[in-house]
């Protein structure tokens, strides 16, 4: 049975796919085992949309228990050359507070056990193997995207901050105040426990990737106070859902068609040869 096409995908939670139409909930078979749940694929803005729960339904799925690799497969199995990965973080800087939102340019990856790549040379259930691909990674995120997200949160009055640096942290707890203090002062804006291998697995299937992340606490003024808790994030990104939605949306509507991108991710296996034949 053939799969239902989409161009473009969403990995968030349950709450950015029910305003979608003619919906079709598809399973999706990779050789890396199953994605984080059933992809549902439906149509926004004129245009086909597949969305997946990051952390599955209920959100049963720990940061590092997702599977990132067949997430991303699955997603470009539908056809999906474009992703929108918002995803809730702690803020780093002051004026970084709950409720701001950012869109990076910059990753910072300090996650310890995840497989963070397709190409391992390791070979896959149906007999084949990859070869060893060496990803050029310098500018994490697609710069095509990341316009179109700052557009569509402007259009939204939402005065979003253009760039700054996520890091990523294992989780599923939160910093220590000293872990805290420290990445801030690195000069990183932004912590979060979902972004890693998400980014550099979309750049290796050649998919552009775009990050939205809605501060939803201020990790690093967890120095006083009790710190953190994992209710205050529920209650501030319940506050905003409503919000990051619209802008999601609208983000989809400006995206361009698919065989219209022009940006460094569409071509980021250029000159080399992984081994593998993409879906």
């Amino acid at each position: 049975m053939s799969l239902p096409a989409a161009d473009i995908g969403v990995i968030g939670g349950s709450g950015f796919y029910s305003f979608l139409d003619d919906v079709t909930e598809v399973t999706v078979e990779t050789p890396y085992g199953p994605p984080s749940d059933s992809l549902v694929v439906g149509e926004l803005a004129g245009r086909r949309v597949a969305f997946l729960p990051r952390h599955g339904r209920g959100h049963h799925l720990p940061p590092a228990r997702i599977n990132y690799r067949a997430n991303l497969w699955a997603l470009r199995s539908l056809g999906v050359r474009q992703v929108l990965g918002p995803c809730a973080v702690g803020g780093l800087r002051a004026e970084y507070g709950p409720g701001t939102l950012l869109v990076p340019d910059q990753l910072v990856d300090r996650t310890k056990s995840r497989v963070q790549t397709f190409y391992d040379g390791e070979p896959l259930p149906d007999g084949g193997r990859s070869n060893v691909v060496h990803m050029t990674f310098a500018d994490p995120y697609c710069p095509v995207g990341r316009s179109a997200a700052l557009a569509a949160a402007r259009a939204h009055d939402w005065d979003a901050v253009d760039g700054g640096t996520m890091c990523v942290i294992e989780g599923p707890r939160f910093s220590t105040r000293a872990e805290s203090v420290w990445h801030a002062a690195q000069g990183w804006s932004v912590v979060g426990m979902t972004g890693h291998p998400e980014a550099v697995l979309a750049r290796e299937l050649e998919l552009c990737y775009t990050s939205l992340t809605l501060v939803t606490d201020l990790d690093a003024g967890a120095d006083v106070g009790e710190g953190v808790s994992h209710a205050e994030v529920l209650e501030v990104f319940a506050q905003n859902i409503g919000r990051l939605r619209g802008v999601l949306f609208d983000v989809i509507g400006k995206l361009p068609e698919t065989g219209e991108r022009d940006c460094l991710c569409a071509d980021a296996l250029m000159g080399q040869d992984p081994g593998i034949a993409l879906p």
